[in-house]
């Protein structure tokens, strides 16, 4: 029976569909540790009291780029280099969510606008990060090879939201909160389309590895399809919504480390 755990458990079960699938996540951890850290350095002088939170998320996403390394390691598996279609991180900065990054890369210190939009950008991807952490920790929490790394990742990822939601709805009482609904939306629509991409694509080089026949590999894509087709319709709008989360201060304190994990 085709399920989301007998799915990654063939994944898991994979050397080679495994180093994939940790390849493209450590990837895409590692893009969001540079971004965060670019636009830490760069955030205007009003808002440096988020610098610190916003060099945390970085941190916390380096550090789950090297869990997805170290996970490979304890295999004797090294990285493979990340297919284009699946690089999530790119595709989505290619389509102009989020911050440029000829603008990170350069020295002029964003606006409060920019800080908006990267929150905004921040808000919806780890929606979908936090809900994908969900899933597979309520499958693979007390797996032996990676149920620790699992949980880690997905409580870090918790953070994120909580923070994204606290800090947008901050901006959005002193006057923003209608550029945050625009952004928001914006980037919502254009996080549906990509994801559903990506997911195609990763599907089709998984079924390539593990040798799925044609039915299986349609079958599949159909789910994608139809999950894309609710979210075209009425599945964005969690994405854009906005409340004050019980985890307050989400971010404030000191990260920790891949040495925790390992």
């Amino acid at each position: 029976m085709l399920s989301v755990r007998s799915l990654f458990q063939e994944i898991l079960d994979n050397d080679e569909s495994f180093r994939l699938f940790c390849s493209i996540a450590a990837s895409g951890e590692s893009q969001g540790g540079w971004e965060n850290r670019r636009i830490a350095a760069l955030v205007p002088r009003s808002q440096r009291d988020l610098a610190p939170k916003i060099t945390r998320h970085g941190a916390d996403e380096d550090k789950h780029g090297r869990i997805f390394h170290t996970l490979m390691k304890k295999r004797g598996l090294a990285p493979v280099e990340v297919p284009p279609d699946t690089d999530y991180t790119m595709l989505l900065e290619r389509h102009g969510i989020g911050l440029a990054h000829e603008k990170l890369k350069g020295d002029q210190p964003l606006t409060v606008q920019d800080i908006v939009t990267y929150l905004a950008h921040s808000r919806v991807t780890e929606q979908r990060a936090a809900e994908q952490m969900e899933l597979l920790r309520r499958h693979f929490a007390d797996h032996p090879d990676i149920g620790r790394a699992v949980r880690m990742i997905s409580h870090d990822e918790d953070n994120h939201l909580a923070y994204c939601h606290e800090e947008l709805l901050r901006f959005a009482y002193t006057g923003h909160g209608r550029a945050i609904q625009r952004t928001l939306r914006e980037c919502a629509l254009a996080e549906i389309r990509i994801y559903r991409d990506v997911s195609l694509a990763v599907m089709t080089h998984m079924g390539r590895v593990l040798g799925w026949p044609k039915t299986r590999a349609a079958a599949l894509a159909a789910g994608i399809h139809a999950v894309y087709a609710y979210e075209r319709a009425v599945g964005w709008r969690r994405m854009v919504s906005l409340r004050m989360p019980e985890r307050r201060d989400a971010l404030g304190g000191p990260a920790s480390t891949a040495a925790d994990y390992a």
